[in-house]
């Protein structure tokens, strides 16, 4: 039985098992791009940003568009001169923020993982309820052909199911895990930048410049 004799064989619960296997498909593929380390929380940026106070060379829009952290350090450092208790404020909502974002579309691809199953379960309801309308009906024992279409949409539906659902649940608790991760790296980070202003004793100087990056930044620090 190839792809498009599957399809058939499962009848209409097919076309949603289908919509969920390609809306999943598209979440992994988003969501491996997205959720990578490298992009988020790169290593190295919370003593960077410790060097660059220390030397009065923060550049707080290079920050903001360094990465997501830099985006936390940036509020952060914004009410630094506030004291420690709203840069520790400051730095949770911002974190929080990026939190959220990374676990977006996370929620749908972990109802893809609950509900084809039990699509797939419908079918397999639906696909027995046509046998034995069959057997029981006068002239069931004749009509084979439409015993093993009930027969078939039962077992085509379930497998369906499960074949969609397993990848979308292992991908889920993967993507779940890599944002504890990620989130993991983030604090150590920023209380590493915390840690520092609490223990810094010279004038915090800040510049917030949007025509400077990251080279220029690194060419003012040079």
């Amino acid at each position: 039985m190839d792809m498009m004799d599957a399809l058939i064989a499962g009848g209409w619960l097919m076309i949603p098992l289908l919509g969920c296997s390609l809306l999943a498909t598209v979440i992994i593929i988003e969501r491996l791009w997205t959720l990578r380390a490298k992009r988020i929380a790169p290593y190295g940026l919370g003593q960077e940003v410790c060097s660059l106070v220390a030397r009065g060379q923060v550049d707080l829009y290079w920050l903001e568009s360094h990465s997501p952290l830099g985006g936390v350090l940036a509020a952060g450092l914004r009410n630094a001169r506030l004291g420690h208790e709203q840069v520790r404020a400051r730095l949770q909502e911002a974190a929080t923020a990026v939190i959220h974002d990374m676990e977006r579309f996370l929620s749908p691809l972990g109802t893809i993982a609950a509900i084809t199953p039990l699509i797939g379960l419908l079918g397999t309801v639906v696909g027995m309820i046509e046998v034995f309308a069959v057997i029981v009906s006068a002239d069931g024992v004749g009509r084979t052909a439409e015993l093993a279409g009930g027969i078939s949409r039962a077992l085509v539906t379930t497998a369906a199911g499960l074949t969609v659902a397993i990848p979308a649940l292992m991908f889920h608790r993967y993507f779940l895990r890599r944002v504890e991760d990620i989130t993991v790296r983030m604090e150590e980070q920023a209380g590493q930048v915390v840690e520092f202003l609490a223990h810094y004793q010279g004038e915090l100087g800040f510049s917030d410049q949007h025509e400077g990056d990251f080279s220029a930044s690194e060419a003012r620090g040079s």
